[in-house]
């Protein structure tokens, strides 16, 4: 464990010794920061003339699932920004090697860049929580759709970081790593949609294997723990193949 923890706090010197922790975490934060006030004038404006006929206004309908589902599509965009540099920029400099022949197992290396890139993310989501926390201060909306969504970020999160691993093995080039990090990720966005030109059987596959018909729930607050073990047995899977990887690297070493 303390070989996993020490890893992890180098990827995290890594980030922030150069501008792109500071950037990714901002670039999030703008972009939830401006959906939120969309949705959150949206939201005010629709009270008001439901609230002239007498009406009122769901706060997660209308302004919780569509937040989350937004902040969702950014992920397409930043997660390829944290992971293309976890390999890819240890080939460049040469540092690969020296990894690969210390004391330390391919597990703890690949946990510990796993998880230095999920406190980079964990941060990112704890930023974006000021501009849920004003909700509360202003308003009295329901706490567990909330959680719901970021539980469910969290897990997508964590998913796409698990591929983003194996995908900066594969290259020495971060801006390759980045580009395929992207389209893989984009192709398990649009995967459903592809299904729905199919047949039944091969829509439901596709339908089990898109990311976003798993996340739509955590979007509506819903905790179903079939969305849970998907998106664990995803990042398992994604893991064992970064490992499988690591492994091949080592042997031709």
């Amino acid at each position: 464990m303390r070989n996993v923890l020490a890893l992890a706090g180098k990827e995290m010197r890594g980030y922030f010794a150069s501008p792109i922790g500071y950037v990714i975490m901002g670039f999030f934060a703008l972009l939830f920061g401006v959906f939120f006030y969309a949705y959150l004038g949206a939201f005010i404006d629709q009270s008001m003339q439901m609230g002239g006929m007498g009406g009122a206004v769901n706060v997660n309908t209308s302004m919780i699932r569509p937040l989350f589902g937004n902040a969702s599509v950014v992920l397409l965009f930043v997660i390829p920004m944290i992971t293309m540099r976890t390999y890819s920029e240890e080939k460049r400099s040469g540092t690969i090697e020296l990894l690969l022949t210390s004391p330390i197992t391919d597990v703890q290396i690949i946990l510990g860049k796993f998880l230095g890139a999920m406190v980079l993310y964990l941060a990112m989501l704890a930023v974006t929580m000021i501009y849920v926390a004003m909700l509360f201060k202003f308003g009295n909306p329901d706490w567990r759709p909330i959680m719901a969504g970021y539980l469910g970020l969290l897990l997508m999160g964590a998913s796409f970081i698990a591929i983003g691993l194996l995908i900066s093995n594969l290259t020495k080039n971060q801006i390759i790593a980045g580009i395929a990090t992207f389209g893989v990720f984009l192709l398990l966005w649009i995967i459903s949609w592809i299904g729905e030109q199919m047949g039944p059987r091969a829509q439901a596959i596709l339908g089990y294997l898109s990311v976003t018909e798993h996340f739509d729930d955590f979007a509506k607050g819903i905790i179903d723990t079939k969305h849970v073990v998907y998106y664990l047995s995803f990042i398992t899977f994604g893991l064992f193949l970064t490992a499988k990887s690591v492994d091949s690297e080592r042997w031709r070493g």
